[in-house]
C-alpha cells in the first residue's frame, strides 16, 4: 500500500494498517510492534492508541520515551526513529488503566556534581555518565511516578526488600480493584528494574518536560 493512498483513509484504519503491515518511511525498522498479537483485539487497540500518541510526538523535533511493558524495553526515540534501547529486567505497575495519553517529566533525577579542581592544568569534565544515579524516582504530569531500581546493586537483602515492596504495591492494587475502590488522587506508579549502566543511561537521556508514552500489556 502506498503512502499516498493512506492519506485518504480514516486515521483508525491507517493505524491498523501500520500495525499489521510494514509501512515504508516509518521508523525504518519495518514493523512498529513485531511482538503484536494480531488475534488479540485488546492488544490491537492498545497498539493503535500508542501509535496515535507517538505520531503526534514524532511530528516535532524532540526526543521522547516509549516504555514498552509488553516487550520489556524502553525506547528513546525522535521522529519515530529508535535512538537507543534499554532492556527492562523486571517491572511492576499500579493503576494500569490510567496509563494512557502522554506524560511529561517534571524534572530530571538529581545528580551530585563533582568538584572542579581549579588548580588542575588539564580540562576537567564537569559531569559524565558515571555521575548519573542508578536508583531514582521520576515524577510526571498528569500524575504518575516511576521508580527506577538497579538490579546490580540490590544484593540478597536488597532484592528481598525490593521484591517485598513490589508485592505490597501489587497486593494493594488488587485489593482496591476487587473492592471497586479507586482513589481519584492516587497516581499510577511504575517500578522498573534495570542494570546500573542502563539506569544511568536513562537518567542521562532525560530532560525536563520530556514526553513519555506507555504501551500496556493486555493482562497485568
Amino acid at each position: 500500500m502506498h503512502l499516498v493512498q493512506m492519506l485518504f483513509m480514516p486515521l483508525s484504519i491507517i493505524l491498523s494498517v501500520v500495525l499489521l503491515f510494514p509501512v515504508p518511511g516509518w521508523a525504518a525498522e519495518g514493523e512498529v510492534f513485531p511482538d503484536l498479537d494480531i488475534n488479540d483485539p485488546v492488544a490491537l487497540q492498545e497498539g493503535s492508541r500508542v501509535l496515535e500518541e507517538e505520531l503526534k510526538l514524532a511530528a516535532r523535533a524532540q526526543t521522547y520515551l516509549l516504555i514498552d511493558l509488553v516487550s520489556g524495553v524502553i525506547q528513546i526515540k525522535a521522529r519515530g526513529v529508535d535512538l537507543h534501547r534499554l532492556p527492562v529486567a523486571a517491572w511492576t505497575v499500579t493503576e494500569l488503566p490510567r496509563l494512557t495519553g502522554t506524560f511529561r517529566l517534571t524534572a530530571r533525577p538529581p545528580v551530585i556534581r563533582r568538584k572542579i579542581d581549579l588548580s588542575a592544568t588539564t580540562e576537567q569534565e564537569p559531569i559524565s555518565l558515571s555521575d548519573m544515579p542508578t536508583e531514582y524516582r521520576l515524577s510526571f504530569t498528569p500524575a504518575m511516578t516511576m521508580d527506577v531500581e538497579s538490579a546490580d546493586s540490590q544484593g540478597t537483602m536488597g532484592w528481598i526488600h525490593a521484591t517485598s515492596r513490589k508485592a505490597w504495591k501489587q497486593l494493594r492494587a488488587w485489593k482496591q480493584r476487587l473492592a471497586g475502590v479507586q482513589s481519584p488522587g492516587e497516581a499510577s506508579t511504575i517500578s522498573l528494574t534495570l542494570s546500573s549502566e542502563q539506569a544511568q543511561s536513562l537518567a542521562w537521556s532525560t530532560v525536563d518536560g520530556m514526553p513519555v508514552v506507555i504501551r500496556r500489556p493486555s493482562e497485568p
